[in-house]
């Protein structure tokens, strides 16, 4: 049987819609899987909708601080309601959006669940279509984009029920507005939900078994960050080991032990944010004989598998499980199958958090450097002393670089404050291009912005910053 296909994606998240249609762009005959909405999790239940009730609560906090501007907005009030349905609102434009450049780049999209069996040049993919019946695909080449869902750990009772007990969904469009949470998780996805529902007024205390907040961070941008949430009003339990988390009539009680000891936290919602689990199970992988670690797909530098004609690439395979990762392994691999003569994929992957203050960051930590053993520079600069963020009331938070002291080269970078997620890609193609300290100290950034102190923590690291 002739392949009906040149290329099937399965998923439609932002590496599995962007992959197709960079495959149509090269000329290949695309068809896209997906169970349940176009832009899969990420447009429809997490970056996107989640940034835009992040969005929302920032404007709302904002509001308490308007006399340091001169200004006064009294009797400021929120629509819970219209603040979630807002969110779904964008959500759905993007995922109408995505559906809009399928037809334009002719990739026909198939709705239902896949799974895969033994084919010719590639696993045959055969799908339990939504409409009813099935669909048995040929295809010369098949890529998995099959994403990940929230993490359970059932063995200590932290399994989302929707009403008690929240993971990211049941986060995102709840019916109403509880007054209390403990959120498990201190990672992007605990963070960024404990700063939206923490600017509107809930009590929230976050649960982190390390010693420290944002544990995969900068341990100097974590413990500003912990302060500057503090600040806030969000409580943290660290270095706290979850023993069990129970219903109660009045919501729930979260026990922990902490250095030893046993404390019980008690709030009217939990919200789990422990990790993610790959979608890899019931899809045909065991047969096919494809490697796994813990459950993801292990890949080569090319995105393939071990398995003849398929790839795999985001969530499903391996970390950083980041959006913008996962969309250019999709071009990447895309590339990859259509002939082109592409390096392995190895450039750096920012890492963003989106809460108040945010954080963001790229490339090896100080602790990370220092566990290596390696010679380094570090410089810093913090807002408190930029025109722009004086002017702007921003002065929360610094940025701090890490240099390789032999070659010069920019290693790490990693920011805390206003914008900070904005800013970061100027780091990232610095680390790209193989930038050194001399690139960096021969830019000239526009004043007055807050860029500016990526320049001076440059400055810094070489003795030569200017404003401190």
């Amino acid at each position: 049987m002739a392949a009906e296909f040149d290329l099937v994606v399965i998923g439609s998240g932002p590496g599995g819609y962007v992959a197709a249609i960079r495959a149509s762009q090269l000329g290949l005959k695309v068809a896209i899987v997906e169970r349940e909405n176009l832009g899969g999790i990420c447009l429809n239940w997490g970056c996107i909708p989640t940034k835009a009730l992040l969005k929302s609560g920032e404007k709302y906090e904002s509001l308490s601080h308007l006399k340091d501007y001169g200004l006064s907005a009294p009797g400021a009030s929120f629509d819970f309601d219209a603040i979630i349905q807002r969110s779904r609102g964008v959500a759905k434009q993007l995922n109408q959006g995505v559906g809009f450049l399928m037809k334009k780049n002719k990739i026909e999209v198939i709705e239902g669940s896949a799974k895969l069996e033994k084919g010719a040049a590639a696993p045959k993919v055969v799908v339990a279509l939504k409409a009813g019946g099935s669909r048995a695909i040929e295809a010369k080449t098949v890529m998995l984009a099959v994403g990940a869902r929230a993490r359970a750990l059932p063995q200590i009772g932290l399994e989302a029920d929707g009403d008690k007990i929240w993971a990211y969904r049941d986060a995102l469009a709840p019916k109403k507005l509880p007054k209390s949470f403990v959120v498990i998780g201190s990672g992007a996805i605990g963070i960024e939900f404990a700063s939206f529902y923490r600017a509107l007024g809930a009590e929230v205390t976050v649960v982190e078994a390390v010693d420290r907040i944002m544990p995969i961070e900068d341990e100097e941008i974590s413990k500003t960050a912990q302060k500057g949430f503090e600040k806030r009003g969000i409580k943290f339990k660290v270095g706290a080991k979850v023993t069990k988390v129970s219903k109660t009539a009045q919501g729930v009680k979260v026990d922990v032990e902490i250095g030893g000891k046993a404390e019980s936290l008690e709030a009217e919602v939990c919200i789990s944010a422990v990790g993610i689990t790959a979608n890899t199970d019931g899809i045909g992988l065991e047969a096919l004989g494809v490697e796994l670690d813990r459950g993801h797909i292990k890949t080569d530098g090319h995105c393939q598998t071990n398995v003849k004609g398929l790839y795999a690439i985001g969530d499903c395979a391996a970390a950083p499980w980041l959006a913008h990762k996962a969309s250019h392994e999709g071009i990447h691999a895309a590339e990859h199958i259509a002939g082109f003569k592409t390096p392995n994929v190895n450039s750096p992957i920012a890492g963003c958090t989106y809460a108040q203050p945010q954080v963001a960051s790229v490339g090896v930590t100080e602790q990370g450097a220092r566990a290596e053993n390696r010679e380094v520079k570090i410089g810093r600069f913090p807002f408190r002393v930029n025109g722009k963020a004086i002017a702007a009331g921003e002065t929360e938070g610094f940025v701090k670089v890490i240099f390789d002291a032999k070659t010069g080269a920019l290693i790490g970078a990693h920011m805390i404050g206003a914008d900070v997620t904005e800013m970061i890609q100027g780091y990232v193609t610095a680390i790209t291009m193989e930038a050194t300290e001399e690139d960096i100290h021969g830019i000239v950034y526009p004043h007055p912005t807050m860029s500016e102190a990526m320049h001076e923590a440059a400055l810094d690291a070489y003795g030569r910053v200017i404003h401190i």
